[in-house]
């Protein structure tokens, strides 16, 4: 187990990867894990996590997955299992590295496809739950278009000079992102039979005008699982409720995580 100190630098495997830790230590108090999005770090979480800590009295721990943020870089192409890989391979030693006891895996979009396949592959009695924000199941058409689109405005736009603000090597970044979905091979992904393994209660918060995902990506949670789902949709937010809708994201996970950590007679508010 590493010293973890409120930012630094993680040793995993052969990489350094990018960290923030909020509140109590993992040894202290269940702690809230962040997986961000195909294009987040730790920064672009901004002050969520702060929040979330607030509202949970849980320890909550961010990081940047290799290749994006001040993490080390990685070898593009990514292979097209790169989110199996993170959840089985990575996924895994980070949570050794960092001493988790106990605990809720927090996703959004490819963070939360990485966490799915993680809690429906490996039974980990530590984890307590799973909170997906804008989850990816399947592929879906639209999906692509808009990835597409992102390719686009990348090379004609300032997104790559925004993008830029928050990656050590922007490039690496987003083309292992977007090269990995627009290859015809990836459209075959689909990890909805990892659904039915997981055995944890599971919440999704889903904005209604997500361009990179439809309701179906919910039906396909509900088909699936055995265990409780608990969906928040919120009508006319995008991909990234915790920036578009801070205020009721907060409350849906918050109240997610507190129920969880009660039911287990952990944290400051088990009480």
């Amino acid at each position: 187990m590493q010293v973890l100190q409120s930012s630094g630098m993680l040793k995993v495997g052969s990489a350094e990867l990018e960290y923030r830790m909020i509140g109590p230590h993992p040894h202290e108090a269940p702690t809230l894990i962040m997986l961000h999005e195909g294009l987040g770090s730790v920064g672009q979480w901004a002050d969520f996590p702060d929040r979330l800590a607030t509202a949970t009295s849980a320890g909550v721990f961010v990081y940047s997955r290799a290749g994006y943020g001040q993490s080390s870089p990685v070898r593009l192409p990514r292979p097209l299992t790169y989110m199996h890989d993170e959840a089985l391979e990575v996924l895994p030693k980070l949570l050794d590295a960092i001493g988790l006891r106990r605990g809720i895996l927090i996703g959004h979009s490819d963070g939360a496809s990485i966490a799915t396949i993680y809690v429906g592959t490996v039974q980990d009695h530590r984890v307590r739950g799973l909170s997906l924000i804008a989850p990816h199941f399947v592929v879906e058409d639209m999906s692509i278009a808009a990835i597409a689109a992102a390719k686009r405005s990348y090379e004609n736009t300032h997104l790559r000079e925004k993008l830029a603000r928050w990656h050590k090597d922007v490039d690496v970044a987003f083309r292992g992102w977007n090269e990995a979905w627009l290859d015809p091979q990836f459209r075959k992904w689909d990890i909805s039979e990892s659904l039915a393994y997981v055995r944890v209660p599971v919440q999704i918060v889903q904005g209604e005008a997500d361009q990179y995902g439809t309701l179906q990506q919910i039906e396909i949670a509900r088909e699936e699982c055995y265990c409780p789902v608990d969906v928040t949709v919120l009508p006319g937010i995008g991909h990234s409720p915790q920036r578009e809708a801070p205020e009721t994201t907060l409350i849906a996970m918050s109240d997610f995580v507190n129920r969880i950590l009660r039911l287990h007679g952990e944290g400051a508010l088990a009480a």
